[in-house]
């Protein structure tokens, strides 16, 4: 049994353009499904949906059999967390809320084993290291990790040079909901001064060496992100998928009730 080797951040080192997909439902049936449909990535998002610990780990092992490169995003990036998602299996993490280069290079040391950064050791209780089943894995572990941070207020674009310049991150996403907010256009990231922000923070990124990612659902404007630089970018949210299908389903068979009851063959 061999460490399994991290293909998103493959990809990313390649300069690969790799979509992904937003994981919100903690069921592990929706999980399989979406791990599946074909993606590169799918993130499970831990910061605004309600996964627990045990439900992100039901995640892991429901994509374990799929060539789909899980990304998890904790509530925050707490060095007590960030070491128990690591040791459920997570090897590619997306920290919320980095507005320093101080705080990137203590996550940088968080994710990591000595003597390179402070991760603690448990690797029998850790299902990364398959109960201490793959040799050699911590002095290996750090090799896969892949740290990605989240750029969202005007206070990371400030920084935004200084963060992509830490060693050990690996990538920055942009937030577009977050940094619009903070830009004072909130629910509109689609303004043009947050539009002109994140392609500038692209090619401010791009500029550092590392890769640089958004979520964008409108996919006319997620291929021109990645006509700036992008080189991940989810395009589209589980939870959204099944609203708006179920929305789209009701209504056009209520409508064709309507029509049907009116004398129209339409339906």
């Amino acid at each position: 049994m061999e460490l399994p080797k991290n293909k998103f951040k493959q990809g990313l080192k390649e300069g690969k353009t790799q979509w992904g997909l937003w994981l919100g439902l903690p069921g592990g049936t929706c999980a399989e499904i979406c791990a599946g449909a074909g993606f590169d990535w799918v993130l499970i998002d831990g910061e605004h949906a309600p996964f627990d610990l045990n439900a992100m780990t039901t995640h892991l092992q429901a994509m374990a059999p799929y060539d789909v490169s899980p990304i998890v995003r904790p509530v925050e990036g707490r060095t007590a967390l960030l070491k128990q998602i690591l040791d459920i299996g997570a090897q590619t993490v997306l920290v919320p809320m980095v507005d320093t280069a101080e705080q990137a290079r203590e996550l940088v040391q968080a994710v990591r084993y000595p003597p390179q950064g402070i991760r603690g050791l448990g690797s029998s209780l850790a299902r990364a290291a398959n109960w201490n089943r793959i040799p050699g894995y911590l002095q290996n572990a750090n090799d896969e990790i892949c740290l990605i941070v989240q750029a969202e207020t005007t206070t990371a674009i400030e920084n935004l040079a200084e963060i992509a310049a830490v060693d050990g991150v690996d990538a920055v996403f942009i937030g577009p909901s977050d940094l619009s907010a903070s830009m004072g256009h909130i629910g509109n990231p689609d303004h043009p001064e947050v539009v002109a922000a994140i392609e500038n923070g692209i090619r401010t990124i791009t500029a550092a060496g590392k890769a640089a990612g958004l979520l964008c659902i409108n996919p006319a404007k997620a291929q021109h992100y990645v006509e700036v630089g992008a080189r991940f970018v989810g395009v589209g949210v589980d939870t959204l998928i099944l609203s708006n299908g179920a929305k789209q389903l009701a209504e056009k068979f209520k409508s064709g009730e309507e029509l049907e009851s009116s004398g129209s063959s339409s339906y």
